[in-house]
């Protein structure tokens, strides 16, 4: 199990690791189109003993049949003692099967599934087992690190599976009763019922797009990649993480909503292996209640402008440094984890609509997004031969690359984005590492800081290095 911290607050993703050798062998709708309504909630509490007796059981018949168990194997090498190395042949490394345990939803009927990434990251052989206890292998279609989903594909031959809907409107609300379904410790499917506790939470961090739906149903490991239900049989969210000290659920437990699911099941439905993100153009950050004062304002909501790029989508739609977001599309922006959420969950192409308040006055701007430029457009590139950097991969940097690694887009250079074994990781350089010079050269591609390296001067290598904003130099003998 992984776990992510933050604000001392322990948060463990939810997919447990489980030895699969271990294991007993244990209403189709378009994508996206609205489920026949069950009932419509009216959010009133249970008037009577009567009301009380009602069962959750006509939606979990229709929910339950598109939950899928999913599980991962890959084979790693374990070193052995040394000790056992005086004995003949038993000091030889050996092969360990690691497995990785989740749940899945189906959301097309020809066996197209949604969960987490972080329940399929690393595998080597992905299967999935439905419902009725069929297993099928799976392949990987689009895996999507920043939003922590990947969507998977099972051949069914023509059979239509059933399908759990993703909801098309976000009217869910603090208190609105719902369903946890999925496959906990492995022991089988299983149903939990509880409320949305909080919305919007942004400071999660298990993603680069922290806007969870949080709630009391419990779910705990296993449970990753499956559907938050609500009362209308619509998936809302994908359980991905949950508070806890123990590892076990205590009653906090976080989902990804279903806007960015259905961004990220669109993107494989067109053929796409990666998800084509929009660019705003804008840097924006929270508010403290300092500047909140400041601003004469009297609680630190929305996200401030701090910089507006030259000729991009912002600055064309009219936005302006010191502008402060309150609303997209008529959402209300508590800080600027909303606003990248909301951004995220549009096409490039697609208009965002963002209420602004500059001194007293209010305004609407309207924000056509594109990709950030660089996109599609990388130069990665392995360093190798004698050399302080050999082993890294670099990468040079454009608001593309800047925004895929959650960086400011206006920054340039070369980064570090991975490690191998060799002289660099020795060295201690780190992923995300920028290289500003070389011997006083300025660094600004991959192939400038590959011919910078490629000729030492006086004996050697003097090259500075940016760390978390930070810069210092180190020189390099031959």
């Amino acid at each position: 199990m992984r776990l992510t911290r933050l604000a001392l607050l322990p948060l463990a993703l939810l997919a447990a690791c489980s030895d699969p050798a271990a294991r007993s062998s244990a209403q189709t709708s378009p994508l996206g189109a609205p489920a026949p309504a069950l009932a419509t909630p009216n959010r009133a509490p249970p008037s009577d003993f009567t009301t009380m007796k009602m069962s959750f059981a006509p939606i979990v018949k229709r929910a339950a049949p598109a939950v899928v168990n999913v599980y991962s194997t890959r084979v790693v090498r374990q070193q052995v003692d040394p000790f056992w190395q005086l004995f003949g042949g038993m000091g030889m490394p050996q092969n360990r099967v690691e497995g990785s345990l989740g749940s899945g939803v189906i959301v097309r009927s020809d066996g197209l599934i949604i969960t987490n990434n972080h329940v399929i990251e690393g595998g080597q052989q992905l299967n999935v087992v439905l419902a009725d206890r069929r297993e099928f292998p799976a392949k990987v279609v689009l895996a999507d690190r920043r939003s922590d989903l990947a969507v998977l594909q099972i051949e069914v031959k023509g059979e239509r599976l059933p399908v759990l809907p993703i909801a098309d409107r976000e009217d869910v609300q603090v208190g609105d009763l719902v369903l946890a379904i999925g496959d906990p410790f492995g022991v089988g499917q299983t149903v939990t019922n509880g409320i949305v506790s909080a919305l919007a939470r942004t400071d999660v961090g298990a993603s680069d797009f922290s806007f969870f739906i949080q709630t009391d149903a419990s779910i705990n490991p296993g449970n990753s990649g499956g559907p938050l239900v609500d009362m209308n049989g619509n998936l809302i969210g994908i359980n991905t993480l949950i508070y806890s000290r123990t590892g076990s659920s205590t009653g906090i437990g976080f989902a990804i909503p279903a806007a960015m699911v259905r961004r990220v099941v669109e993107s494989a439905s067109g053929g796409g292996r990666s998800v084509s993100r929009p660019w705003l153009g804008a840097r924006t950050q929270g508010l403290t209640p300092e500047m909140a004062r400041s601003l004469d304002l009297d609680r630190p909501v929305g996200a401030l402008v701090a910089e507006v790029y030259a000729g991009g989508p912002a600055a064309r739609g009219g936005l302006k440094q010191g502008d402060l977001i309150v609303a997209a599309d008529g959402q209300p922006v508590q800080d600027d984890g909303v606003l990248n959420y909301r951004v995220a969950t549009h096409k490039p192409g697609e208009t965002i609509a963002l209420t602004v308040k500059a001194g007293k006055g209010v305004r609407t701007v309207e924000v056509r997004l594109e990709t950030p430029p660089g996109a599609g457009a990388r130069d990665d590139r392995l360093l190798a031969g004698r050399q302080p950097l050999s082993g890294a991969t670099v990468v040079t940097l454009s608001p593309a690359v800047a925004d895929e690694y959650g960086l400011d887009p206006g920054l340039n250079g070369v980064m570090i984005v991975k490690l191998a074994d060799g002289f660099a990781a020795r060295q201690g350089f780190q992923p995300g590492d920028i290289i500003r010079q070389v011997n006083g050269h300025a660094i600004t591609t991959t192939a400038g800081l590959a011919a910078a390296l490629a000729t030492p001067q006086g004996g050697g290598w003097r090259v500075t290095v940016e760390r978390k904003g930070q810069r210092m130099t180190v020189e390099f003998a031959l």
